[in-house]
C-alpha cells in the first residue's frame, strides 16, 4: 500500500458539499491499495503511519507522532497515487487494486489505524473535494 502524509492543523473532505469527514491538528492521508496487498499490508501501514515522528517537540524538533500529541487523522482513499507516468502523457493506474480489493483494504486500513488515533474518512470511489491547511508544510510519501 502507498500513503502520502500530510501533517495538518486542520483538514476536510466533502462530497457533493456535504462535509463527511474532517480532522483536527493530526494527520491527512491519502491511500492507494497496490494490485497484490493484502491485510497485513494494511496492517502495516497503519501502524508505520502511527509511530512516524513528524511533529514537533517542544524544541521545535521532528520529535512526535500522531500518538504523542494526542492528534487525529483524516484517510482518503486516492488510487491516483498508482500512477505510472514512465510513457507518455497520460498516467496508467493498472498497478491500483481492483476497486473491490482497494475498497476492503482501504477501510481495513482505516479501521486499523482507528484503533490507534481517531479517524474519520472519506467516501471510497466518490469525486472528493480535499481542503487542508498543511502544517510546516510536512508531506511524506511512504509504502507498506
Amino acid at each position: 500500500m502507498r500513503a502520502v502524509l500530510q501533517r495538518v492543523t486542520d483538514a476536510q473532505v466533502r462530497v457533493d458539499g456535504e462535509l463527511v469527514g474532517e480532522t483536527g491538528p493530526g494527520l491527512l492521508i491519502l491511500v492507494c491499495a497496490m494490485q497484490g496487498d493484502e491485510q497485513a499490508n494494511a496492517d502495516a501501514l497503519a501502524t508505520r503511519i502511527a509511530k512516524q515522528r513528524i511533529f514537533r517537540d517542544e524544541d521545535g524538533r521532528m520529535n512526535r507522532s500522531v500518538v504523542d500529541i494526542g492528534g487525529s487523522a483524516l484517510v482518503i482513499s486516492q488510487f491516483t497515487l498508482a500512477a505510472d507516468t514512465s510513457r507518455g502523457n497520460r498516467p496508467g493506474f493498472s498497478s491500483a487494486a481492483p476497486p473491490n480489493e482497494g475498497q476492503a483494504l482501504y477501510e481495513h486500513f482505516a479501521k486499523t489505524l482507528g484503533e490507534i488515533v481517531p479517524v474519520q474518512t472519506g467516501r471510497f470511489g466518490a469525486d472528493m473535494a480535499v481542503s487542508l491547511t498543511n502544517d510546516g508544510p510536512v508531506t511524506i510519501w511512504i509504502e507498506a
